[in-house]
């Protein structure tokens, strides 16, 4: 009996060596949707070397994403899970064409990070002709590469069903040269499926008075007034109107703007924020009607602004109501440089404090050098160091 025992086990043992270490015909009955009994622990041997290559690809992809991609450890780990990568030689080639059309090591991550199976496509089939596009258009390397970098997706779409037929449409509107702003400022557009809302608003806005001039100034500089739904758009239109702007002005232009999409609650947030200085519905409409600009910048500029206007300059409320332009300048740039002047020249006499506010903020830079700086230096030899802001008011 135990000699049969034995023996018994001797055959055991020899069926699971066999089914360990088959042949690879004969993997094909292991495979069986049923298996038997006597082939369960080969299942359980192969699983630990199946996890170990996957794991091995998994590292590799990994590594090969941080070192020759230039993601990060954490970016590299979520990308990889969104790329297959069997062999680094398309990628490579992939990666060349990228640098060899201006794109820098941050600006490759970028689009690597955005668009993963980038690295799968063919480069001559697929990329370059669509890089060779944009650069017939007269786009720089330098603003091709940002606009990459900022709008991979350009790389994925159809060139001949999605990207000519953009363009084509947009130079039947615009100037070569406004085309070539227009994919530098919004190239979001050319990722509109056939132009579903951009068509009709157009449309619209002729109906409504909008001259070509109008349009081609939507298209290329206020482009988001024209992706919004045309209800949208005609309450917009509607709302313009109904504050006096004409539509065949181009300060309409600037007033949709103004009020499209987020900027409206910003000028909400500002019609507040005025209201707090003073300013009557009256004002705030006569200054949007000049300069609906001046509605949509952000309430802690526009508090500084009028801090500075008002409360250190002294100026009136109702004075900056009349040139509202300076509210949308630069604070850095140009409120405080010329107001730091004028208030010097102020406090030493040499002029009039009845000054104009308009004057003062609304000429070119070299204009105000000539009339508030270099004809007072030798009255004042650190005027200019004030002006550039070396040196305080007070030690002028």
């Amino acid at each position: 009996m135990i000699l049969l025992h034995n023996l018994k086990t001797l055959r055991l043992v020899n069926s699971l060596f066999s089914c360990a270490f088959a042949s690879k015909p004969k993997r094909f009955v292991l495979a069986d949707p049923k298996p038997s009994k006597l082939c369960l622990p080969n299942q359980l041997l192969c699983r630990p070397i199946t996890s170990e290559i996957s794991e091995t690809h998994q590292d590799f992809k990994v590594n090969y994403l941080i070192n020759t991609c230039g993601l990060s450890p954490e970016g590299a780990i979520s990308v990889s899970k969104r790329v297959t990568l069997e062999s680094p030689k398309k990628a490579e080639s992939v990666l060349a064409l990228f640098r060899n059309h201006g794109l820098s090591q941050t600006q490759i991550s970028k689009v690597v990070r955005a668009r993963p199976k980038i690295l799968s496509a063919d480069p001559e089939k697929t990329l370059l002709p669509k890089l060779e596009f944009f650069s017939s258009l007269g786009v720089s390397r330098v603003d091709l590469a940002k606009t990459l970098a900022y709008n991979p997706h350009l790389l994925v779409i159809s060139l001949a069903n999605r990207i000519v037929p953009t363009y084509d449409f947009l130079r039947s509107i615009l100037s070569e040269k406004n085309v070539v702003a227009l994919f530098k400022r919004y190239s979001r557009i050319f990722m509109e499926s056939q132009f579903k809302n951009v068509i009709p608003n157009i449309e619209l806005l002729r109906e409504s008075g909008m001259r070509p001039r109008g349009i081609s100034l939507v298209l290329t500089y206020c482009t988001p007034v024209l992706m919004v739904r045309p209800e949208q758009l005609g309450q917009l239109v509607a709302e313009v109107k109904e504050m006096g702007f004409n539509l065949e002005k181009t300060t309409s232009v600037n007033a949709l703007r103004a009020l499209c999409g987020k900027n409206k609650l910003v000028w909400n947030r500002s019609r507040e924020a005025l209201k707090s200085w003073g300013w009557s519905d009256d004002d705030i409409l006569s200054a949007v009607k000049k300069n609906p600009q001046c509605m949509i910048v952000s309430e802690q500029k526009l508090m500084r602004a009028m801090d500075l206007l008002v409360n250190k300059m002294g100026w009136s409320s109702e004075m900056i109501a009349k040139y509202p332009v300076v509210l949308s300048l630069s604070l850095e740039r140009r409120l405080i440089p010329r107001c730091s002047v004028v208030k010097v020249l102020l406090l030493k006499g040499w002029i009039d404090d009845n000054l104009n506010l308009g004057s003062v903020l609304k000429p070119t830079d070299k204009q105000f050098l000539e009339m508030f700086v270099n004809r007072y230096l030798g009255k004042v030899p650190r005027l200019l160091s004030v002006y550039q802001g070396k040196v305080d008011i007070q030690d002028a």
